[in-house]
């Protein structure tokens, strides 16, 4: 039997299930990124107890449009800037990589809409 590495596709879902272990893990993120979003709400719909459905609506600050092409990169994150940010960690969530990881292993949509933007942004992946 001869080892090889993974393909990149293969290890990024393996890498999923250390945040992504059930559908509370996936509810705690989603609720953690609304939350450093500083709403004043927010609303949860599950469906089969999380493994069909999860959503998440909340009246936070939303996504810039500029930043949607962002939102599912690893370790892309409006929390930390440099390694002192390391040390002064103000936020639920910071390692920026909460949404791009459940979106390995699951159907994820998201909408957003900002304060500024007369229209809301859709962006999916499947």
């Amino acid at each position: 039997m001869s080892i090889k590495k993974l393909p990149e596709y293969i290890i990024n879902r393996l890498k999923a299930g250390e945040i992504v272990e059930r559908p509370a893990s996936i509810l705690k993120e989603l609720i953690e990124n609304a939350l450093d979003a500083t709403c004043t709400q927010i609303n949860v719909y599950l469906n089969d107890g999380g493994k069909k459905l999860i959503m998440v609506q909340d009246d936070g600050v939303g996504i810039d449009e500029s930043d949607m092409d962002m939102v599912l990169e690893r370790y892309a994150t409006s929390k930390i800037f440099d390694e002192e940010d390391l040390h002064h960690i103000n936020s639920y969530g910071f390692r920026g990589e909460a949404l791009a990881t459940i979106a390995e292993v699951s159907h994820v949509t998201v909408h957003s809409k900002t304060k500024e933007q007369h229209t809301g942004m859709e962006l999916n992946k499947k």
